[in-house]
């Protein structure tokens, strides 16, 4: 067996299955912390958040739904359960903390919807697949932070529920480079296709133009 990552993966992984049909974009949890060097949450670098603005205003060009994912909690962590325990820096997601706030750029447009949650995949007690099914969506574009949490915890769920999965790099984010990368490998080579943001707005360009 080969001992080259990439060479070992393809012999067994890495098919792609496209877009989808009828698609709809996830930004997930991309939130004030993330980018604000006074938070423990912040990752250094503000390129993701400019590159899911960059593929939301043109999914919104193309008609394609724009959902929102953030995190919620009740002022005393009353529905934080073993994740709010086992991760210090969720405190930030207390409701009313600053930091959970949207940051410059992301706030909501009025036909955007909120999807609010307590764990790490946007789909796990929420109405988030119901609502896509509703839609006609057969594909998801997943934008967000962080890599290797709720947007791979998110991808891991939208595969399972059926829909096609991209992920994309640029638009995502983590606090090292190590588990981003890792974990868009993963992601690429099991669950969902690893695409770019240029790959994605020159898609999202076509069906504008349709």
């Amino acid at each position: 067996m080969s001992d080259d990552l990439s060479e070992n993966y393809a012999r067994a992984f890495g098919r792609r299955v496209g877009f989808g049909d009828r698609l709809a974009l996830i930004v997930i949890d991309m939130v004030e912390g993330y980018y604000n060097p006074d938070c423990d949450l912040y990752m250094g670098s503000d390129a993701s958040l400019l590159s899911a603005l960059r593929v939301r205003e043109a999914a919104r060009a193309a008609g394609v739904p724009v959902i929102l994912t953030n995190v919620v909690y009740h002022p005393l962590a009353l529905d934080g359960g073993r994740f709010f325990e086992k991760s210090k820096p969720l405190r930030y997601f207390l409701q009313g903390n600053p930091m959970a706030a949207w940051p410059k750029g992301l706030d909501p447009y009025p036909d955007e919807l909120i999807v609010s949650k307590q764990y790490p995949s946007a789909f796990f007690g929420t109405s988030l697949a119901s609502t896509l099914t509703s839609m006609g969506v057969d594909g998801v574009l997943l934008a967000g932070v962080s890599t290797s949490g709720c947007v791979r915890a998110t991808c891991v769920d939208a595969m399972s529920h059926g829909f096609r999965t991209s992920v994309i790099a640029d638009a995502c984010g983590d606090r090292h480079p190590a588990p981003h990368e890792a974990n868009l490998f993963d992601m690429n080579a099991k669950y969902a296709d690893v695409v770019s943001e240029a790959e994605v707005i020159a898609h999202l360009s076509q069906l504008r133009d349709g």
